[in-house]
């Protein structure tokens, strides 16, 4: 048995302003390709992955400011590490959605001068909106995705993430299940969202202006329901085995030891 699955970004998409119906601009460009024998460009079972950053175009989060950093506080509950660099200081924080990342997800790039564009207030909302539009207009149950980019601990480069969902089986828990030779998966929980999220940027491209892509063949993680949403992939702070850089962590242990305070944070493990 062959397994397989496809993705396409068709063009289309046109530049999103506040108030624009995303529904429509979606259904618009997928009309305007040849993804789908039937009448809807759209089959039950699809994944329609949309890049964040025009859903808070259209629900209209980008606002003045004349200094991103000012902006990047702003949207900061706490900040995880930070480093200067020669073109500046890269901070990474947790955001007031739980997600960790460079600049709290404030984006500088495709605005007008003088603005920066915030994160949807809630993504998994607004995924959930997608979705009910898309059923109400093209008579189809697919899951929606809303993606954005983030680095990851111990790996270099960038890649795509689900910052909200709706009716997409967000983790595929394996736990219980039994491996080719019979061994017990205890930990095993794959992130189905992200790895969407990460195969659709492949064809959607950072500056190709294609923020849409249609994911066909993964219809056994579409449910029936909304689901959780992405939220249920943040870990939570007592999981977090990365809540500091390594720099604040230290810098934290000489804090504790000048103090004659307990270690901040959890126990470390002993070997």
């Amino acid at each position: 048995m062959t397994v397989a699955f496809a993705v396409a970004a068709p063009d289309g998409i046109p530049e999103v302003a506040a108030g624009d119906d995303l529904v429509a601009l979606v259904c618009a460009a997928l009309r305007a390709v040849d993804f789908g024998a039937g009448p809807s460009p759209l089959e039950d079972g699809d994944v329609v992955v949309l890049t964040s950053k025009v859903v808070s175009k259209a629900e209209g989060r980008s606002v003045a400011a004349g200094d991103r950093e000012q902006a990047i506080t702003d949207e900061t509950v706490r900040v995880v590490a930070s480093r200067e660099h020669p073109g500046g200081v890269t901070r990474i924080v947790e955001n007031r959605l739980g997600l960790v990342m460079a600049a709290a997800g404030v984006d500088a790039s495709n605005t007008p001068d003088g603005t920066v564009l915030l994160l949807p207030v809630d993504p998994d909302a607004s995924a959930r909106r997608l979705r009910a539009g898309l059923a109400a207009t093209l008579g189809v149950q697919v899951g929606v995705i809303i993606s954005d980019t983030a680095g990851r601990p111990w790996r270099n480069g960038l890649t795509d993430i689900a910052i909200g969902a709706a009716g997409v089986e967000v983790l595929d828990d394996l736990r219980g299940q039994l491996d080719s030779y019979g061994r017990r998966l205890d930990s095993t929980v794959a992130a189905v969202a992200d790895e969407i999220a990460a195969a659709a940027e492949l064809v959607k491209g950072k500056s190709s202006g294609r923020p849409l892509a249609v994911v066909r063949g993964l219809g056994r993680y579409v449910t029936a329901h909304d689901g959780p949403g992405a939220r249920v992939l943040v870990r939570t702070s007592a999981e977090d085995m990365f809540r500091q850089g390594s720099a604040e962590a230290y810098a934290q242990g000489w804090k504790d030891a000048a103090d004659g305070a307990a270690p901040s944070g959890p126990p470390v493990p002993q070997a």
